[in-house]
């Protein structure tokens, strides 16, 4: 591909249209998948304390990669 491509009207009307919707869940969960999440029970108390560590670290993030 040497050229870029241009996106028809058409995309670019669907891309808005899109844009516009808010974010969620398209659908509520199965009976079995709803009983599944449930059979896992409590998360890990490690697994939860990693996770906040990351968010601390990418908040400070600095340089190429940062989301502002």
């Amino acid at each position: 591909m040497d050229r870029p491509t241009h996106p028809s009207d058409e995309t670019r009307a669907a891309e808005e249209e899109e844009a516009q919707r808010a974010a969620g869940a398209d659908r509520m969960p199965t009976e079995e998948e709803a009983r599944l999440a449930e059979k896992h029970g409590e998360v890990d108390e490690s697994v939860a304390e990693h996770e906040e560590e990351m968010m601390e670290r990418g908040v400070e993030q600095e340089g190429e990669g940062r989301i502002p």
